[in-house]
């Protein structure tokens, strides 16, 4: 098949999601198997080629000199007209597992310089062609990808990235698309154009801005649409903000890729030229791993005697939420949740301890850092305002969580605000030989309750170990449950619901007032309503927790990189070429 150009912030070191698509699909075997060609392309300058060496190989860097096959000559063009520097080399990607292993080209734009005047007329064209006022954005986040557009698409030509047949663009996230838009401008015909919808942008800020939240916002999705009504008719103008001109620019591209069913609607949410458009759905994949139940066990005997080192218990029960502390995370509903749970277990007298993995950091706190914590007033369980400890995100959930713990009896809260999940970044309580899959593992149930998520991986990890997947309909990952199991219930996967009304005849005014009482009220009927169905599904005996696994197991393999890839992300190239 053609080459594959992926165009995204994360060609070289993984950030977020879109860096655990391209994990997913570059360790894939019918990825390999079928693309000839993938290339990434991205914004860079120094710093990046470092981490790049890190991670591959430089075979050409114009910021050392550096040249392995005669490179220099080919992107000189390219850095006279455009004044920008460039590395090009290779990025190694493996699974650890199976032992897939790639190595896609990687080329790098330095954006920190441009010629102004040919940077004037890629925003003049943008406009004339696209209907994007550059003036109205004055941020580096727009500016750098605007930059990156014209010289990567040159640079591209200077590889012969479509040398034989029209290369396919893939723009990942509104940071592709000034490059996929330039693509489309220049209209040879060498190039195919998808926008990778990871997100609609638009629709994530109202939905985290507005206090109802998804409970307002879904229901009043589907009133709009059946009136014929779009975004900006309901919400107001939107161009104000560089995210929705760029994503609303995707109906210019070939097509469209959804990673979620929630993820589509919301596209055709955008207006009524999407209704033209190819629209697929190409889920996210998941990891599939085949354990024994002795495995499971061991990691869950870790993270028991790791409570018991902090809390001195040995819960029953271990729960968990590895996440990014971010609004659309939800993690409020967790605590909704345990606190029902709490109530059940008073009278079954079983007991729980409940992770929540996260961090608003960038990067991890120092391990002596960790240790003075953990020695003046013993992190994680206790928590002092201001780094290197709780930053504001961070200290907004310890107070609910200081809360929730002075109350309970059964179940204790532990903000783990860390990266990692081993003695070297957790501190001397942590056993020794504990490792970040022993979360992943040894947890029996993984919470991903969010208000606003486009598909959400990291909620369905623990499928293949037996953990119970807590999410709720607004996830992508739900809708792509439901495909492959034709809408059958299953034991490891819970899907809560906050976005129910009682009332069906409610008008799209009614809806759209829908405020955070509306919203509360909702969640605690329908926490309750989950603690009930998790106290049901919690396996109690060893025959229960094997077939948890042998089901979480089958599911997941359905759900793998390998089928998405096959069953999804190829067809829809296949139409490209």
């Amino acid at each position: 098949m053609s080459t594959l150009i992926h165009v995204t912030h994360e060609a070289v070191q993984k950030v977020g999601g879109i860096g655990a698509v391209l994990q997913g699909l570059f360790t894939a075997t019918a990825y390999n198997e079928n693309i000839g060609r993938s290339i990434l392309i991205g914004p860079g300058d120094s710093g990046t080629a470092e981490l790049l060496a890190k991670t591959g190989e430089i075979l050409y860097s114009s910021f050392d000199g550096a040249d392995a096959g005669g490179w220099a000559e080919k992107f000189k063009p390219v850095r006279q007209r455009w004044g920008a520097g460039i590395i090009y080399g290779r990025r190694t990607f493996k699974d650890r597992t199976t032992g897939v292993e790639s190595h896609p080209e990687v080329l790098l734009i330095d954006v920190g310089q441009a010629n102004l005047d040919r940077l004037g007329e890629c925003k003049e064209i943008l406009y004339e062609r696209f209907g994007i006022r550059s003036d109205l954005y004055r941020t580096w986040e727009y500016e750098q990808y605007v930059r990156l557009a014209a010289p990567g698409l040159a640079a591209l030509e200077a590889i012969e990235a479509a040398k034989d047949q029209p290369a396919v663009i893939l723009a990942h996230e509104f940071m592709g698309m000034p490059l996929a838009l330039a693509a489309v401008a220049e209209g040879s015909g060498a190039y195919r154009t998808a926008f990778y919808a990871h997100e609609v942008a638009t629709m994530r800020r109202i939905v985290e801005v507005h206090p109802g939240h998804d409970t307002m916002f879904y229901n009043v999705l589907a009133r709009a649409m059946e009136k014929g009504k779009f975004v900006e008719d309901v919400f107001g103008i939107q161009a104000p903000f560089f995210k929705h001109a760029l994503v609303s620019a995707a109906r210019f591209c070939d097509a469209i890729l959804c990673v979620g069913d929630r993820v589509l609607s919301e596209i055709k949410f955008l207006g009524a030229d999407f209704a033209e458009k190819r629209l697929a759905l190409v889920y996210n994949g998941v990891p599939a791993y085949e354990v024994a139940a002795d495995d499971v066990a061991q990691s869950k005997d870790r993270l028991q005697r790791y409570t018991e080192a902090i809390l001195e218990y040995r819960p029953d029960f271990i729960f968990s939420h590895v996440t990014r502390m971010a609004l659309s995370k939800g993690v409020w509903r967790d605590l909704k949740v345990l606190w029902h749970l709490e109530k059940k277990f008073r009278e079954t007298g079983q007991t729980g301890v409940f992770f929540l993995l996260s961090s608003e950091l960038g990067a991890p706190r120092k391990g002596h850092e960790i240790l003075d914590m953990e020695t003046r007033y013993s992190w994680p369980v206790g928590h002092r305002e201001g780094y290197p400890d709780l930053s504001g995100g961070e200290a907004d959930f310890y107070v609910h969580m200081q809360k929730f713990n002075a109350c309970a009896r059964q179940i204790k809260v532990i903000l783990v605000n860390q990266f990692g999940w081993s003695r070297p970044s957790c501190g001397t309580k942590m056993p020794a030989d504990m490792d970040f899959l022993d979360i992943r593992k040894g947890t029996d149930i993984e919470f991903g309750q969010s208000i606003y998520e486009p598909f959400g991986i990291a909620q369905l990890e623990p499928l293949s170990f037996g953990g119970l997947c807590v999410i709720t309909n607004v996830c992508g990952c739900a809708g792509f449950v439901e495909k492959v199991t034709g809408g059958r219930e299953v034991p490891n996967v819970l899907v809560a619901d906050y976005t129910s009304l009682p009332d069906d005849g409610v008008t799209l005014d009614q809806v759209l007032s829908i405020g955070p009482r509306q919203r509360g009220a909702a969640e605690e009927e329908e926490s309750e309503r989950v603690a009930g169905e998790i106290l049901k599904r919690l396996p109690t005996d060893e025959k229960a927790r094997e077939s948890l696994i042998a089901g979480g197991y089958e599911l997941a393999s359905r759900m793998s990189w390998d089928v998405v890839v096959r069953d999804y992300l190829l067809p829809v190239l296949g139409d490209l070429a």
